[in-house]
Parts: C-alpha cells; structure tokens; sequence
C-alpha cells in the first residue's frame, strides 16, 4: 500500500455560479465544466499543471447523492482523492486493519473525520 500525495479534491456547493466566480478570482483560470447525469450534478474543474484538480461539484436534482451531504454539512470539502499504486492492494489492506472502505474505492468518512477519501488510481 502506497500513497503518493493528493490527485483532487472535491467541494460541494449549493450554487455553482458563485463558487465558480469566486474559485477563478482566486485561482486566475477558468474550469472546464461538465454536467454528470450519473450524480445529477454541474461540476466545474480547475486543471493545475502537476496533474492534480480542483472539482466544484453542486446537486441538479433532490435525488443527487450530493443533495442529502449538501443539506446537513453545507457547503465544504465532500472528497478528498489520494493517489495511490493500487487501489485494490490499498483496499484490502485497510479492510484488513478495520478501516471501512466503500466499493473498492473509497474510505468511508466516518473513519475520515467526516471526509470521504477516495483511493485514486492513475494509468
């Protein structure tokens, strides 16, 4: 099990249009933006040269899998991706120590301090 640093990290917004103003103010560049039918979610993402990302990412619908985080924690820090070599060796391993994952791919936030911690994969 190795980790390597962080790939993304994901914040959910109740208004998308704000954020994205505010997060270009900060950060002076313009996301790429894309709608996800599967999360029924707008997402903008802000690419950084070392391959890493910012995704703002705000429900469409009240059947968002976001909507329900969004409603009782607000606005915030939903996911944060680490890279890792291998997410299934990853996996196991903290499944081994008691750590809770969630579909292979994924650390449940209650072992988190609240924060889902996604084992990202690359290549």
């Amino acid at each position: 099990m190795a980790f390597s640093g962080v790939d993304h990290v994901v914040v959910r917004v109740a208004d998308l249009e704000a954020a994205v103003e505010n997060y270009v103010k900060i950060l002076e560049i313009e996301p790429q933006r894309q709608h996800s039918e599967a999360l029924k979610a707008d997402q903008a993402f802000f690419h950084f040269d070392n391959g890493t990302f910012l995704e703002l990412i705000s429900p469409t619908d009240d059947s968002s899998p976001l909507t329900g985080s969004l409603s009782k924690l607000g606005d915030g820090i939903h996911t944060i991706a680490l890279r890792v070599d291998d997410a299934k060796a990853t996996t196991e391993s903290l499944d081994a120590k008691g750590i809770r994952t969630i579909g292979g791919a994924f650390v449940h936030p209650s072992n988190a301090n609240g924060v889902l911690v996604q084992l990202s994969q690359r290549g």
